[in-house]
């Protein structure tokens, strides 16, 4: 390859039109590789390449695609501390959380879609008394998964690894093709996915990854004639508008938007529990995570302890170089970003917020760092308490009873992720089941990935993950007989 980054379009390394931009390190500010900026055009030729493929694709045997995921996920397993240090360098992610969380899902999520088998299942007989031919007549019926078809996979800039195999692993073991357009900020990692998968025997066509900063690409590989579906996972204002140009063409869609997640933390909640599962906002990409704990709902005979506790332990959480085996918070993704972060930490100020904890950029000489920030005597018309501020910023929200707790939580634009913390295991699930969330942790921010994920209101529409990537990523097809 040249000296910057090729596009992968029809199973050929390609020059982009427009040339190449860097890719910067947010630990260092330096660059840590180019990116190819390909032209509108180019995305539209990706989009014809998929299509070219797909019939051949879809056709192939299950074990043979099965096989291709399997050799992929050993591909990238086998290379599993480079590629985390190419993670690592674009994203500022620390080293084990660019091995583990990144890499590591991504090998993991080959792994599993990599033995799926055909999905029909029969469909009980059903007497009908008077038929089209004016008499009774016994019917069968069998349903059956076909693939969508080509599949414009738009991923988030926070995990180049995990996001893009949770999309592309599925769509590809139901007979789909992919054009994935990742992020602009960290898009290289993305580009060695797919090095493994031709690798591992993808056909041409199959896999294609186009790249750029402007937007006109991205409108390109969800607006083309070629594709009939699109995956996204972004911010809700995004996702708003590619849903608009899916909608116009009847396109299949699946969106994993913003989240700003309510945590409620009772009386009888176990508060150390509570506090190590809020503050994986700090930690956790450095809160740019849709589904972070960031807005805390906590009962006042709890609330002023869980603010210390929570200060406390932002304080103790060190800050820095992501590549030293002991930090724990490294920097959020752009100077661009880290502005943005900071505005709302003044926001909260004016409207009232006290800054308990952080509130400033810590004393490092280059990256773009921010020091975990609590913000407390929060009510939930703030600003800091309703908008998505994706960084290390939580805020804390005092609520009376269950009622109100419910109705707090409940009060947001958002739905994809909720906890709860409660002593009464009852309780929890009973309060779990009134909120209006796709997802509700009690006692933990661990997830099951084969559970479904996805969110109610403008946190997305659609569910993914386990066995529901694989509806999500095809079609359901009746076939009826006479029995």
């Amino acid at each position: 390859m040249s000296e910057g980054q090729r596009l992968f379009v029809g199973g050929a390394w390609v020059e982009p039109a427009d040339g190449h931009y860097p890719v910067t390190d947010p630990a260092t500010e330096e660059t840590v590789g180019w990116a190819p900026e390909a032209s509108p055009a180019q995305a539209r030729e990706a989009c014809a390449a998929a299509r070219e493929a797909s019939a051949a694709w879809s056709r192939t045997r299950p074990q043979e695609r099965a096989a291709v995921l399997g050799r992929a996920a050993d591909i990238i397993r086998g290379r599993l501390e480079p590629y985390a240090g190419l993670a690592r360098a674009e994203t500022g992610a620390t080293t084990g959380t660019a091995r583990a969380m990144q890499v590591g899902v991504a090998a993991a999520r080959f792994r599993r879609y990599a033995g799926v088998e055909p999905a029909e299942w029969a469909i009980a007989p059903q007497i009908n008394e008077a038929g089209p031919m004016g008499r009774a007549a016994v019917m069968g019926a069998l349903a059956v998964r076909q693939p969508v078809g080509v599949v414009t996979c738009v991923t988030s800039y926070n995990n180049p690894w995990a996001n893009p195999a949770g999309k592309v692993a599925p769509a590809l073991a139901m007979g789909n093709t992919v054009v994935v357009k990742p992020a602009p900020q960290d898009p290289l990692s993305v580009y060695r996915m797919a090095e493994a998968l031709q690798e591992a025997g993808a056909p041409p066509g199959v896999v294609n990854v186009v790249s750029g900063r402007d937007v006109a690409v991205g409108e390109a590989v969800v607006a083309c004639d070629d594709v009939d579906m699109v995956s996204f996972t972004g911010s809700t204002a995004v996702g708003r508008r590619i849903a608009e140009v899916c909608g116009r063409d009847m396109r299949r869609q699946l969106m994993e938007l913003g989240g700003k997640g309510a945590a409620l933390v009772f009386d009888d909640a176990d508060l150390g529990s509570a506090v190590a599962g809020i503050g994986t906002t700090f930690s956790f990409y450095s809160g740019q995570i849709c589904t972070a704990p960031t807005r805390v709902l906590a009962q006042r005979g709890v609330h002023d302890r869980l603010v210390e506790q929570l200060a406390a332990f932002a304080g103790r959480l060190k800050v820095g170089d992501p590549r030293a085996a002991d930090t724990v918070v490294g920097p959020v993704i752009s100077a661009e970003h880290r502005a943005r972060v900071e505005s709302y930490v003044e926001l909260g100020r004016k409207e009232g917020a006290s800054v308990v904890a952080g509130g400033e950029r810590p004393a490092l000489d280059r990256g773009f760092y921010l020091a975990p920030t609590l913000l407390a005597d929060c009510t939930n018309d703030m600003r800091v308490a309703r908008e998505e501020i994706f960084g290390p910023v939580v805020v804390v929200v005092p609520f009376d009873d269950e009622e109100e707790a419910v109705a707090l939580a409940n009060d947001s634009d958002y739905g994809l992720v909720d906890y709860v913390w409660s002593g009464d295991v009852a309780r929890a699930f009973r309060v779990a089941r009134r909120l209006r969330a796709g997802g509700v942790g009690i006692n933990t921010v661990g997830r099951n990935m084969e559970a479904p994920f996805g969110g109610f209101k403008k946190s997305g529409v659609g569910r993914d993950v386990g066995s529901y990537a694989l509806h999500a990523y095809s079609e359901v097809q009746a076939i009826v007989w006479p029995g």
